[in-house]
């Protein structure tokens, strides 16, 4: 694969689009067939094969236009700069003697279609592609980074005989000299705009997104509780992309080959065929369960933020758990799946957490009511996830009633944000129920959200 597709692979990737290894090598194929002469069949024949859905062709189309066009500030700015449009006399071209320097005029007065050449404009653009190849532009990470690498860019173009020529000029009194020295700054000063449009043409379409992608793993390993608007806003996009790649993982085929239990009924009747020679051996598999989650959640005010962000990645997971309930209490225990299936994620949260939250927390009082209403969603297949931190404000906790839960279900698993050196202090209970619970963890952050769901999914594998 050629260098230029391959920039353009990765700066799909790079933008959030799933293009495999296997696109990649058709998307070598395609150029092998098309060339790079017609961009429209070009662009159409690589977004048929690197674009799997409406919203990653209108990806790949914004990039490929970003990526195969030339910088549009070099272009703007080589216009606006262009003493023709201005009005004023244009400075002529000048040969210095020196074969570098003359190469280097040579370029820049290709810096626009205006004045020069079109040929040496594409001399110009294919000198300032390869310079950004030697110097690794396409690693840029930082915008910090652009005036270094265009710097880098000049140096590897041969800058440094033209910047000598100019300061020998600019000591001189000649009006010759001062010509020459005013083509000479000219001629640099349209390299470096160029070289920096360039650079910033790759910032946006590689280090924009992997700067995006380091701020929004930095806020998925943040405490819920403690983000700024802004990591809420990454943690929405970034919640979507893991509860995507755990729906990917647990929506497989559900059947299970218990490898070396031979079905020997299945064997006979697929032989009959071959007067009764087993060909093909059928072996018993086993069905998988499809997960069955029943989630109660703790709405108080100190676990709130954690529960806005586990029922997003629930909710996003609807296709892959086909069974789902979800509760929510701080007293009194409240049925909340139905604004969450009906409502924007947003508004069903403001709905659920002014009528249910804002009550003295009574863990007792949520377990009783979901025996007495909702107990006929737990059976023996039934994950129960609880998110809370076990703080019933002095209440009874009704251990029995919890006991009774966790014998019915399949697997029991709290998710608390408490640290837990904190477990068991003041009115905390979770230390009582923590006998009943298949799975007790810390849970602070989204990263350890995805990991908890997760495991909970596995136990149906």
């Amino acid at each position: 694969m050629d260098q230029t597709l391959a920039g353009f692979v990765r700066a799909l990737r790079a933008a959030g689009a799933d293009a495999s290894p296997a696109e990649a090598i058709d998307a070598a194929r395609a150029v092998a067939l098309m060339g790079y002469a017609d961009r429209a069949n070009l662009k159409a024949s690589l977004g048929v094969v690197l674009a799997k859905s409406a919203a990653e062709k209108d990806l790949h189309d914004q990039l490929f236009d970003q990526y195969f066009s030339p910088p549009a500030q070099a272009s703007d700015g080589a216009a606006a700069s262009d003493p023709a449009e201005n009005g004023e006399s244009a400075v002529p071209p000048i040969t210095t003697g020196q074969a570098e320097v003359d190469a280097l005029l040579a370029l820049a007065s290709g810096q626009g279609h205006v004045q020069g050449d079109p040929a040496n404009s594409q001399a110009l653009t294919l000198a300032l592609q390869r310079a950004a190849q030697a110097v690794g532009v396409d690693d840029i990470r930082l915008l910090s980074q652009t005036a270094y690498l265009a710097r880098k860019m000049l140096e590897f173009m041969g800058i440094a005989p033209l910047e000598a020529r100019l300061l020998e000029r600019l000591g001189e009194d000649t009006p010759q000299a001062q010509a020459e020295a005013r083509a000479l700054s000219a001629a640099r000063d349209g390299l470096m705009r160029h070289a920096r449009a360039l650079v910033s043409q790759r910032y946006e379409l590689f280090g924009r997104p992997a700067t995006e992608a380091f701020m929004t793993d930095v806020a998925v390993h943040r405490v819920l509780g403690h983000m700024s608007p802004a990591d809420i806003a990454r943690m929405k996009a970034a919640v979507a992309r893991m509860a995507r790649r755990l729906a990917i993982k647990h929506s497989r085929q559900r059947r299970v080959r218990l490898n070396g239990q031979l079905d020997f009924r299945r064997t006979l009747r697929v032989s009959a065929g071959h007067d009764g020679v087993p060909f093909k051996l059928a072996f018993k598999h086993r069905r998988r369960d499809k997960p069955r989650l029943v989630v109660v959640c703790d709405v108080s005010a100190s676990v709130a933020p954690h529960v806005r962000f586990l029922l997003l990645f629930l909710y996003a997971l609807q296709g892959t758990v086909a069974d789902l309930h979800t509760f929510a209490f701080s007293n009194r225990l409240k049925d909340v799946g139905e604004p969450l299936a009906k409502l924007p994620f947003d508004a069903a949260m403001d709905l659920i957490l002014r009528e249910v939250g804002g009550g003295s927390t009574d863990y007792g009082q949520a377990w009783l009511d979901l025996q007495d209403r909702h107990w006929h969603t737990i059976d023996r297949r039934t994950t129960v996830l609880v998110l809370g931190d076990g703080r019933s404000n002095g209440a009874n906790p009704r251990l029995d009633i919890f006991a009774d839960l966790a014998q019915r279900a399949k697997r029991v698993v709290w998710l608390c944000p408490e640290a837990p050196s904190r477990w068991g202090t003041g009115d905390s209970s979770i230390l009582r129920y923590r006998p009943f619970c298949t799975h007790l963890a810390h849970s602070a952050t989204a990263a350890d959200l995805e990991r908890a769901i997760d495991e909970a999914l596995e136990a149906y594998a």
